[in-house]
């Protein structure tokens, strides 16, 4: 959708709007439970203040809100804090579903009400259980769950289980409508600045934040290895503290229901009179004051809700002698004067109840249970014990009392955990991850290929403005002050390059003019045969011949190595060179030998250098320049595409040049004899592409002529302009 983290404005009148924005949504979360309440609905509504400020403002405020909602919530009822976690839960899914799109259409946010009835009611349903166990009390869900149980086809945890997710279903349906609508009513020019973000640098576009959270590493990504050692670092300290939580709730509470058994024993024994006691069995209830006893014990048991069973047992060698047994819901007290069987567990201790010793607590299975239990000696004037008052917890109880208090302690810390990863990860984000990423980015788009492109380039890093205060703005103050360095070194280098590159070009051209000035009839020659190389490669790469090799690379390489092609010539004897006749064969068999001999002058050049560049196309130039389609050329006689691309151009810029030269053993052939000529030669001679394309230009290629023509002071047209 389109909140995201764009740029906000900076203004203070900005920051309380954002503030007023994020209180409102508080005060949604109160008074609208509140109001439900007043008016009857069976309905929670304690979130759409959270989820609003989740999906308009990210995760961190999300959370935020939904933590002031429990704490506020609290005041009236404690035990909303151990809910939390579900608020916190809600408030993340909310903005993960918010940034995949689905409050943009009401169709789409429909599709949302499950995820945040489950989150409510079956999570909220179990942690309920946990808490309190399913009582049926007296919550927004209760009469559907009694209605549900009574109708005798699930239990009780099912019956309140299905009630819950029910009623949340119809809650959150309600409360994604309602966030929906609030949605759709605030202007969308004010939406992208409710999100709250922390910018350290200038802001990030969506589609820059986009390649971030895709960004592709090796291993984990920083952000991902940051999350998991927080998060490991809180499992720890959760886990330690746990256990430690565990063993000191388990001794206190063992401590506490052990001073519960005891209190209730002694007060029990200060109720009964020693010298009443075989008035007691004998009677019964008939004695006196057996029934004022009895209703004095019920009191202290209704006094202390742990405890289990309150009884006054006289200890016999053949079992014990029940005083009193008050009857429980479950159980039915003994009779007074029954005696019954003396319990396994009891054994062991049989002596010291014989003899009227105190016995301390004891903790061990019964036929009632796994119970604590507290023996409290009678005793008469003349210290004789004449009975033991007894108090039982049930140790399931301690279990259960154990698992509660766990389960707040759990849910307490899942709420503060995900509010403290949800802080963390938005500070890590804005003052880390984030600038890295920026500065990543504009590393990686960085271009050389221009001075524009420079510019542009460090101009983009330089406004990244990463101001975090700490290593990592030194890092960015660093890395733009180096790469500011490196493209001004580089700008020397490639002035430098230029130069050289001009230098070389100059020298292969006073090489090729040595050459060529000991031939006294060649004129412009290898200034006129590079000018037209370079124009049938313009030509062929307009038609997309042979694209896959004219590149830019490959043109300038070949253009200007071209004035090498009769580097060789060097090597061939003046006389022969400047012979005004035709040459004999043993003559022309000497003249051949320029090719061969070009060859290896650019191969002792080559291996003089560790990149051969151009020379690679110079050698070809030199030496396969004289080779003819039909393979009748020389030095090898190469035929066809067996010749290197470079030389068959080569071959037809260098006879049309020779056609239209005078030369020491010839006059020089019209314009449109050249042409016709090498028209002639194309298929036999040429590479009919070539030749064709080379004659189809020819406007063009007169240009040329008559360019280097008039800088010669030449004319090589007749009258007419040919």
């Amino acid at each position: 959708m389109g909140i995201n983290e764009k740029s906000q404005p900076k203004s203070s009148k900005y920051l309380i709007f954002q503030i007023l924005f994020f209180a409102g949504t508080v005060l949604i979360n109160f008074v609208l439970p509140r109001a439900a309440g007043r008016l009857g609905l069976p309905l929670y509504l304690d979130n759409v203040g959270t989820l609003l400020a989740a999906v308009l403002g990210g995760y961190l405020p999300g959370i935020v809100v939904g933590y002031l909602n429990n704490i506020i919530n609290m005041q009236g009822n404690p035990g909303n804090a151990y809910y939390v976690v579900l608020s916190t839960m809600i408030a993340a899914s909310g903005t993960y579903l918010g940034r995949k799109g689905y409050f943009d259409k009401f169709g789409k946010a429909l599709l949302t009400i499950p995820v945040f009835a489950f989150i409510g009611g079956a999570f909220g349903s179990i942690l309920t259980y946990l808490l309190y166990g399913f009582g049926m009390g007296e919550g927004i869900s209760a009469p559907f769950a009694r209605a549900l149980l009574r109708s005798g086809k699930l239990n009780i945890f099912w019956a309140q289980m299905a009630s819950d997710i029910t009623i949340d279903l119809i809650d959150k349906g309600i409360t994604v409508v309602l966030v929906f609508v609030i949605i759709k009513l605030i202007p969308d020019r004010l939406k992208p600045g409710l999100w709250l973000t922390g910018w350290r640098q200038a802001p990030m576009s969506q589609d820059a934040l986009t390649n971030v959270r895709k960004n592709v590493t090796r291993s984990f990504s920083l952000r991902s290895k940051i999350i998991t050692i927080i998060s490991v670092i809180m499992v720890c300290v959760a886990v330690v503290t746990t256990i430690i939580s565990y063993i000191l709730f388990q001794n206190f509470a063992m401590k506490q229901y052990t001073y519960s058994c005891t209190s209730a024993a002694k007060l029990t024994a200060n109720l009964i009179d020693p010298a009443k006691v075989d008035e007691y069995l004998t009677l019964g209830e008939a004695a006196p004051d057996y029934k004022a006893v009895e209703n004095k014990m019920r009191s202290i048991k209704q006094g202390n809700n742990d405890i289990e069973y309150i009884y006054v047992y006289r200890f016999l060698e053949d079992g014990v002698e029940v005083v009193f047994d008050l009857d429980t819901p479950d159980v039915k007290g003994q009779d007074p004067g029954t005696v019954i069987e003396l319990e396994e567990y009891l054994e062991p201790y049989k002596e010291d109840f014989l003899r009227g010793k105190y016995v301390e607590p004891l903790l061990d299975d019964t036929i009632y249970g796994r119970l604590l239990t507290v023996f409290e000696p009678v005793y008469d004037q003349n210290k004789n014990c004449v009975c033991y008052a007894a108090a039982d917890i049930k140790v399931e109880d301690i279990r259960l009392s154990t698992l509660n208090y766990m389960t707040k302690v759990f849910s307490l810390f899942m709420g503060f955990y995900i509010f403290i990863l949800s802080l963390c990860i938005w500070l890590v984000d804005y003052h880390l991850i984030y600038p890295i990423a920026a500065m990543t980015l504009s590393a990686r788009k960085f271009a050389y290929d221009s001075e524009e492109a420079r510019e542009i380039s460090v101009d983009r890093l330089q406004h990244l403005d990463i101001a975090t205060g700490d290593e990592i703005e030194n890092l960015y103050e660093s890395l733009s002050k180096t790469i500011a360095e490196t493209v001004g070194y580089l700008e020397d280098v490639e002035a430098k390059g230029e130069e050289i590159a001009h230098m070389q070009n100059g020298l292969i051209y006073v090489l090729a003019d040595m050459v060529e000035s000991r031939d006294k009839n060649t004129g412009d020659h290898v200034r006129k045969t590079a000018a037209y190389v370079r124009l049938i490669m313009k030509k062929m790469r307009e038609k997309g011949m042979y694209a896959d090799i004219l590149t830019d690379e490959y043109m300038e390489d070949v253009a200007n190595s071209a004035p090498l092609h009769d580097v060789g010539k060097i090597m061939v004897s003046d006389v022969i060179l400047n012979k005004p006749g035709r040459l004999t064969d043993e003559e022309f068999a000497a003249m051949k030998i320029h090719t061969t001999a070009g060859s290896k002058i650019i191969a002792s050049a080559m291996s003089l250098v560790s990149d051969s560049g151009y020379l690679k196309e110079a050698k070809n130039l030199a030496t396969y320049h004289h080779e003819r389609w039909d393979g009748k050329g020389y030095p090898s006689g190469k035929a066809g595409e067996e010749i290197p691309l470079s030389a068959r151009i080569m071959a037809v810029a260098d006879v049309f040049d020779a056609l239209v030269s005078k030369r020491s053993y010839k006059e020089p052939f019209t314009f449109e004899q050249s042409m016709n000529i090498i028209k002639e030669g194309a298929g036999t001679q040429f590479d009919p592409q070539i030749a064709l394309l080379f004659v189809e230009c020819g406007e063009e290629v007169k240009e040329i002529t008559a360019a280097h023509e008039s800088m010669l002071g030449q004319g090589m047209f007749n009258e007419k302009g040919e």
